[in-house]
């Protein structure tokens, strides 16, 4: 179980590293490069999904998995990128919007075929932290992100999620991002939680990845700028696994 590898990883105190792939911005003659560089670092979470996909999320993870001997994670956007190819799910909940779609709707047409298919179900509140520009989530689901100097609202609504029986939880700043999750909204979260912390978005550098993980960050999520210089990876690794304990 997915889960299960995630929970030991953070009773350990061990940081992890998540690496988002948007099948629509991923070159798909990367993938023999990608299988290179994953042989030599194998990041924690492998995750494939965006806020909009337009290719054959299936057609995509076939692929992948051709090349890469290792789980996969859906990320969706919404229940029409889930497919049967994939080992795990991010079951996400937006709550930090209002907007039904995203809270359960979404959440109903998929249970069905998660069901069927003995998918991994992993249950994730999602909260939208204000990046400093509009990225394609906000516009996608409609929602208001959290202001990114209200730590209260982004604590509150964290531990929201968890009383609601949530496993994870997600903060991200959106694809995109021009500044990531603030060290000091990370900080007052993370000090609040008993579940594990993920942060994405804007996380661009070594620097960056480094600032999470000392706020406490529990996972990090790295996604478009690999989409430039994949190798970077590797950096991404040892930044994280340097806070090992």
């Amino acid at each position: 179980m997915i889960y299960n590898q995630i929970l030991s990883r953070y009773h350990k105190n061990e940081k992890q590293l998540a690496f988002l792939i948007d099948p629509d911005k991923f070159d798909l003659g990367n993938m023999e490069r990608l299988k290179a560089i994953l042989m030599q670092t194998t990041p924690d979470l492998l995750l494939v999904g965006g806020s909009l996909v337009s290719i054959d999320t299936s057609d995509f993870v076939r692929e992948l998995k051709a090349v890469v001997n290792m789980p996969v994670v859906l990320y969706p956007g919404s229940s029409i990128q889930l497919c049967n190819e994939i080992d795990a799910v991010l079951f996400l909940s937006l709550i930090s919007g209002r907007n039904p779609e995203f809270l359960i709707s979404h959440h109903v047409v998929a249970a069905p075929q998660i069901k069927a298919n003995n998918i991994e179900a992993i249950s994730t509140g999602y909260i939208l932290v204000d990046g400093g520009s509009n990225t394609s989530v906000q516009y996608i689901s409609q929602t208001i992100p959290v202001p990114s100097d209200k730590c209260d609202i982004a604590v509150a609504t964290a531990l929201a999620g968890q009383y609601l029986g949530m496993k994870l939880i997600y903060m991200d700043a959106g694809s995109g991002a021009k500044i990531p999750v603030s060290a000091e909204m990370i900080q007052a979260v993370k000090s609040s939680l008993d579940v594990p912390l993920m942060i994405g978005g804007g996380i661009r550098s070594v620097e960056a990845v480094k600032k999470a993980c000392k706020a406490g960050a529990d996972i990090v999520v790295v996604g478009n700028v690999l989409e430039q210089d994949i190798s970077l990876l590797t950096d991404f690794y040892k930044a994280v696994k340097s806070f090992d304990q």
